[in-house]
C-alpha cells in the first residue's frame, strides 16, 4: 500500500507539530505508560510546585504549612515508588499481550473484542478500553498502601527537612543514599509470563468483554473517572490513617485532613468541569489531528495518549498548582471555626 505524504512546506506550524515524530512518539509512550506518566508528573509537581505554593500561603501557621508540604513531598515520592514497583510490570505485561495475543488470550476472546485478525487486536476499541483500565487502575488499587506509607513518611520528612540536626544532615543523607544503593530497586524490563497470563484470564472473562463492547466509545473519559476515584479513595484512606497516627501532632491532624478534603473536592469538581469544556472545545483539534495522521498505523495509540494527557494535566494543574494556597488557607480557618464552636 502506498502512503501519500503531505509536504512539510504546505503545512502550518501547528500542523507540523501535530505530525512531528517526536511529539507522536511521546503520545504513544503516554498511551503505553499512562500511570507512569501520571506518577512522574505528580512527583515533579508535588515535590517542587505544590510545596512552594503552600509556603507562599498568607496568614497560616508555619507548622501547618510544614505538615502540608511534608504531605505533598511524601505523597509524590511514595506514588512514584509504587508505580515503579507495580504499574511498570503491569504496563509491560499488557505490551506482551498486545504483541502476541494468541499466546495469552482465548481465540473467542480475540474474536469478541476485535472481529479482526490477531495482528490488529491492539487497535480494537473494546480491547484498548480494557487494557487502558487495567493499566490506569494500578493507582486506584495502590491508594490505601500509598496513604499508609505517606503517613509514615510525613514525620520523617518533618524531622529531616523542617527540623534539621546539627552536623547530622550529611551523614543522614549519605546513609539514606547507601540504603537506596544497596537495594535492588531497578526495573529491568524483564517480566515472566505470570502477570500477562493473569491479565489474560481477566480479559477472557465474558462479563468483562460485554462491558468493553458496550462502553468501547467511552474511552476518552476513562482516565478522568479513574483519577477521580483514586483521589477519593486516597483521601478517605489518608483521613483514616492520619487519625490513627501517633507520630503526627494531635493539634495538626484536623488541619491536615481538612486540607486534603478541600483540595480533593475542588480538584474533582473543577477537573470534570474544565475537562468537559476542553474536550468539547478541542473536538475540531482532534478531528484535524486524526486527518493529518490518518495513514499512521499508531493513530489509535496517539488518540489514547491524548485522552490520558488531557485529564492528567488538568487535574494535576488544579491540585498541585492552583489549589494548595486555597486549601492550606481554608483548612486552618475551618479548623479554627470547629474548635471555636466545640469550646462553646
Amino acid at each position: 500500500m502506498t502512503i501519500t505524504k503531505i509536504g512539510q512546506k504546505s503545512l502550518t506550524l501547528t500542523e507540523r507539530i501535530l505530525t512531528n515524530k517526536k511529539f507522536l512518539n511521546s503520545l504513544a509512550k503516554v498511551s503505553e505508560h499512562g500511570t507512569s506518566f501520571s506518577a512522574g508528573t505528580a512527583l515533579a509537581l508535588s515535590t517542587i510546585i505544590r510545596p512552594l505554593a503552600i509556603n507562599s500561603t498568607p496568614d497560616v501557621e508555619k507548622k501547618n504549612k510544614q505538615y502540608a508540604m511534608a504531605n505533598s513531598i511524601g505523597s509524590g515520592l511514595i506514588k512514584f515508588g509504587l508505580v515503579e514497583a507495580i504499574a511498570l510490570p503491569i504496563e509491560y505485561a499488557v505490551k506482551k499481550i498486545d504483541k502476541t495475543p494468541d499466546k495469552y488470550l482465548k481465540a473467542d476472546t480475540i474474536s469478541n473484542l476485535s472481529n479482526q485478525s490477531i495482528q490488529n487486536l491492539s487497535e480494537a476499541k473494546p480491547y484498548k478500553l480494557l487494557t487502558q483500565i487495567i493499566k490506569l487502575s494500578t493507582g486506584f488499587f495502590t491508594a490505601i498502601p500509598k496513604s499508609m506509607l505517606t503517613i509514615a513518611l510525613i514525620p520523617v520528612l518533618m524531622d529531616k527537612i523542617f527540623t534539621p540536626k546539627k552536623k547530622e544532615n550529611k551523614s543522614d543523607i549519605s546513609n539514606i543514599h547507601n540504603k537506596i544503593d544497596n537495594k535492588n530497586i531497578n526495573f529491568t524490563g524483564k517480566i515472566s509470563d505470570t502477570i500477562p497470563k493473569l491479565l489474560g484470564k481477566i480479559i477472557d472473562n465474558k462479563p468483562i468483554q460485554k462491558f468493553a463492547n458496550k462502553f468501547q466509545d467511552k474511552d476518552s473519559d476513562i482516565a478522568k473517572h479513574i483519577t477521580a476515584g483514586t483521589d477519593l479513595l486516597l483521601t478517605a484512606s489518608f483521613t483514616h490513617q492520619t487519625n490513627k497516627s501517633n507520630k503526627i501532632e494531635e493539634n495538626r491532624k484536623k488541619v491536615l485532613i481538612y486540607n486534603n478534603w478541600i483540595a480533593t473536592s475542588i480538584t474533582i469538581i473543577g477537573g470534570y468541569l474544565i475537562d468537559n469544556i476542553v474536550k468539547k472545545g478541542s473536538s475540531k483539534f482532534v478531528e484535524n489531528f486524526k486527518k493529518l495522521n490518518q495513514a499512521d498505523p499508531k493513530l489509535s495509540k496517539y488518540i489514547e495518549g491524548l485522552n490520558i494527557l488531557r485529564p492528567t494535566l488538568i487535574f494535576a494543574g488544579i491540585y498541585y498548582g492552583i489549589l494548595p494556597i486555597v486549601s492550606t488557607y481554608f483548612s486552618e480557618r475551618v479548623d479554627n471555626f470547629v474548635k471555636k464552636h466545640q469550646n462553646k
